[in-house]
């Protein structure tokens, strides 16, 4: 059974002041995420992927349509003690501690005096953060330094489902690295993880599922080399060689696509049989192969 599942969810705000007009911001969306598997959830900006977010946690509600988290319909409370969940833009009352904080969020939960305070230092250290600065006051941390402690308190509970909304948003290089390892390790727990991010290497290294929103609507979904391949087609390859000049090989390759490149001349055939002409037009310049592979977008090919 899935973990999550969405149906027909649709959800229309009113704009204007005199004269109110109502604006979708989701036009129907209907989509599963199975247990124990990253999923990845991509649209440019106001595509609704915020939105979809805010509706599964109950923080907005539907204009039409039904949704279920681990079984449960989202009107449920009970099911939010099983779930984690970083918003876009994390805010905690900035008097507090970071350590305050997350034994403050283990009390929610029902966690007695010494397990809130040995699962705080737990996840602060798991999320990198260093040990000096957890006694210190939220107001003085910076974004990536938040965003952090929003990771560690979507996990106090121990979740098995965590909603994360851009969660590499504020890091530098190295927290990008830290936190993408820790969400792999989630999915390595048994834990499954709904990711939105504009950071589209990240969505492409961690993810087994994606989903693109277009304006409110389902555009694609699946499993990234399944998209792939739909796009470009199953059997275009890529060949690249060296040792002779595009002008040269074109003389004996006259209906093929041959382009300069740093790395050496790129030569693409739509299928592997053109493979054996290539080597052959290859063999007659002098030219050396350097690689065969099938030809695949990139995410940011396949999102624009």
């Amino acid at each position: 059974m899935p973990v999550v599942e969405i149906h027909n969810l649709t959800k229309d705000y009113e704009v204007g002041f005199f004269r109110k007009r109502k604006v979708r911001a989701l036009d129907g969306l209907s989509l599963s995420v199975n247990a124990n598997e990253i999923f990845g959830f991509l649209g440019a900006n106001g595509a609704g992927k915020t939105t979809t977010l805010k509706l599964l946690m109950r923080l907005i509600f539907p204009s039409s349509g039904t949704a279920r988290i681990l079984g449960h319909d989202i009107d449920d409370v009970r099911m939010h003690q099983r779930i984690g969940y970083v918003p876009e833009n994390p805010y905690f009352y900035d008097y507090l501690t970071a350590r305050e904080l997350l034994e403050y969020c283990g009390q929610i939960f029902g966690q007695d005096a010494s397990e809130r305070k040995k699962r705080a230092a737990t996840l602060l250290s798991r999320v990198r953060l260093d040990e000096k600065k957890w006694d210190t006051q939220l107001r003085k941390f910076s974004k990536g330094m938040l965003q952090r402690v929003a990771l560690a308190q979507s996990l106090i509970n121990d979740p098995e489902v965590v909603f994360l909304d851009e969660p590499m948003s504020g890091l530098d290089p190295v927290g990008r690295r830290e936190v993408r390892d820790l969400i792999a390790a989630l999915r390595d727990e048994g834990k499954t993880v709904f990711m939105c991010s504009h950071i589209l290497s990240d969505i492409e290294v961690l993810c087994d599922r994606v989903a693109i929103l277009k304006r409110g609507q389902l555009a694609q979904v699946g499993y990234l080399d399944e998209l792939r391949r739909t796009n470009e087609g199953p059997n275009r390859m890529e060949v690249m060689a060296t040792g002779t000049d595009a002008e040269t090989l074109k003389e004996h390759l006259p209906e093929t696509e041959i382009a300069p490149t740093p790395r050496g001349l790129r030569i693409e055939v739509s299928s592997e049989d053109e493979i054996d002409r290539v080597l052959a037009g290859l063999r007659k310049v002098g030219g050396k192969v350097v690689s065969v592979q099938p030809v695949k977008q990139s995410l940011e090919e396949l999102f624009l």
